[in-house]
């Protein structure tokens, strides 16, 4: 019984909370939505559950930006079109700003009066303009279709970039995948009709010297977080799933494997004929990896994979890094022993890093993929101080996680 009152009043504290920073209706931030684009209201729907109309900055992104943008791909073809962009800037009075994949803008630019005017709503390196943090925005359109926005005045969900206009392209690399967007915004009244052209053709002048920079793939990258993909340069390589286990095992493990332990790896006690193993790494040497040693079976040249790095960067301490990268369960519905074993490695080492930081938007972070993870979601409630914007994305996913 004491149990049941005490989740009782976390709830009833949390029903608060959510009153305090959730509108009742979109009407009380001063706009009929009957009169907004389908795509706008649909997104004022969904921000309005994480997004209080009355913040008045984007959130900061946890982790040094700099270095961020320093590794980014996308900074060497902006280096070579700086001269351009900054033309645009001054002599049509906006600003230019560059996000990774995640919405957090790594890069910007413009004249100083209109600069300063975007830095105080955090339109600069670091802030974080996905839906999640900054409700209904040109970026967060275009970071969720993939496809140019444009967002004017009061479309914003946010009361303070009603006086603003946002431009925005989706900026893709060689594989198709959406690598960031770039933004044209200027206030309501310096609006034109060439912005959109301009940014769309801006974002295709930058991806055209992005695959001059990208080299050859010299070998495949694979995906086994969240699902699996096996990609070399631009073409998608095809494996059954006991292929993608044990390549994904082969990753993790650079030492390798004997035919004896992987075999044990991927089929446990029900182990089938030793044959059954070799054929599958013949396979995989004929059709995706190339060299696969013979007697200790390890990849002859290191693959690229995203599990790989996630481990990486927590055996270095980076576990900004490790947040960034973990994007969902290890290889999802696989059963195979090693990789169940590895799964369990990998969740319980991010979150466990998550926990015992005291950075709360690592926790919001991590929050994203584990929304049924009630102590994650305390965690970084408790750590955002009362009047943190952010404190509502915490509560409505605590509220939710106890519901369930």
């Amino acid at each position: 019984m004491a149990r049941h009152n005490s989740l009782s009043q976390r709830r009833a504290t949390l029903e608060k909370e959510w009153a305090r920073w959730v509108p009742a209706r979109i009407a009380s931030a001063g706009i009929d939505s009957s009169h907004l684009r389908g795509e706008v209201a649909q997104s004022w729907m969904r921000s309005r559950r994480t997004v209080d109309p009355g913040l008045n900055c984007a959130p900061a992104a946890a982790g040094d930006v700099g270095a961020r943008w320093a590794a980014s791909p996308l900074r060497a073809p902006m280096s070579e079109l700086s001269d351009h962009v900054h033309a645009i800037t001054h002599d049509s009075g906006f600003v230019a700003a560059v996000t990774d994949e995640d919405g957090t803008i790594l890069w910007s630019h413009g004249g100083a009066v209109m600069r300063r005017r975007a830095e105080r709503v955090g339109f600069a390196p670091g802030g974080r303009w996905d839906e999640i943090h900054m409700g209904t925005n040109a970026l967060s359109l275009t970071l969720r279709t993939g496809r140019p926005s444009i967002v004017f005045a009061a479309e914003h969900l946010v009361a303070a970039l009603h006086e603003w206009v946002c431009y925005c392209a989706p900026i893709r690399g060689a594989d198709g995948r959406q690598l960031g967007v770039l933004d044209l915004s200027t206030t309501w009244d310096r609006s034109h009709p060439l912005a959109m052209p301009t940014v769309r053709t801006l974002a295709t002048a930058i991806e055209a010297k992005l695959h001059q920079h990208e080299r050859p793939a010299s070998g495949p990258r694979l995906t086994c977080l969240g699902g699996a993909e096996l990609v070399r340069g631009d073409e998608r390589i095809p494996l059954r799933r006991r292929h993608f286990e044990i390549l994904t095992l082969l990753a993790l493990e650079p030492d390798g494997f004997t035919p004896e332990r992987l075999q044990l790896a991927i089929y446990g006690d029900r182990s089938p004929a030793a044959s059954t193993v070799k054929a599958d790494v013949s396979h995989l040497r004929r059709t995706a990896v190339g060299d696969i040693t013979s007697r200790t079976y390890r990849l002859a040249t290191p693959l690229s994979c995203d599990a790989a790095d996630v481990l990486a960067a927590l055996g270095a301490g980076d576990i900004a890094t490790a947040v960034r990268l973990y994007r969902g369960p290890l290889l999802p519905g696989s059963q195979t022993p090693g990789i169940v074993e590895w799964r369990e490695y990998l969740k319980v080492g991010v979150r466990t890093a998550v926990l015992a930081s005291d950075d709360p938007a690592l926790a919001l972070r991590y929050g994203e993929k584990a929304l049924e993870d009630s102590e994650i979601h305390e965690h970084a409630f408790l750590l955002l101080p009362a009047a943190d914007a952010r404190r509502a994305i915490a509560t409505a996913r605590l509220r939710a996680a106890l519901r369930s």
